[in-house]
């Protein structure tokens, strides 16, 4: 499997239990989503591992998953820190003008006055709503991080075949 095609969509955590589960944070909105993809790619620095999800559920405010063949807590340790990826064509079409935030990330942001302000190096989730972290690139107008709110009134638009995304903002602010 090409691993360029691949998007992190959750992280292993600590073990949970003497029965080989792992607690997940799950990078998906909402949070269980991470279940309809049932197979996954595990990535921690150079190493991958295939594997099948047997179960998961809700634990607090989290997930605890069962990875099949994984029966004992100290196998289930070995797991803790990989990266949960699956591809990217596994991912439903999303309707027009919406995007999924990998497909942001490293867009160039440039305002109504054609002035680089950077590119997106991630996103945050608040709550209210999502915010883009802007970090200056080369051509930037000037070398500081931004944080644009993710809202009709501050994105105009966003042209992932020419990687931009067009944005209301004064560059003072």
């Amino acid at each position: 499997m090409n691993t360029d095609d691949l998007v992190v969509i959750g992280k292993i955590g600590a073990v949970h239990g003497v029965r080989g589960e792992v607690k997940i944070h799950s990078f998906t909105d909402p949070v269980d989503n991470l279940q309809d993809y049932p197979k996954w790619t595990l990535r921690r620095e150079k190493e991958t591992k295939q594997v099948e999800l047997a179960s998961a559920r809700f634990q607090g405010k989290g997930l605890v998953a069962k990875i099949q063949g994984v029966d004992d807590r100290d196998i289930a340790r070995t797991y803790a820190g990989f990266e949960i990826c699956v591809p990217r064509s596994e991912f439903p079409e999303l309707e027009e003008g919406e995007f999924y935030w990998y497909q942001l990330i490293g867009l160039q942001v440039i305002t109504q006055d054609q002035q680089l302000l950077g590119r997106v190096d991630h996103l945050l989730e608040t709550g209210a709503n999502d915010v883009l972290v802007v970090k200056p690139c080369a051509g930037s107008l000037d070398g500081r991080e931004r944080l644009l709110p993710y809202t009709d009134q501050c994105v105009i638009a966003v042209d992932l075949a020419q990687g931009i995304i067009s944005v209301e903002w004064d560059a003072d602010f």
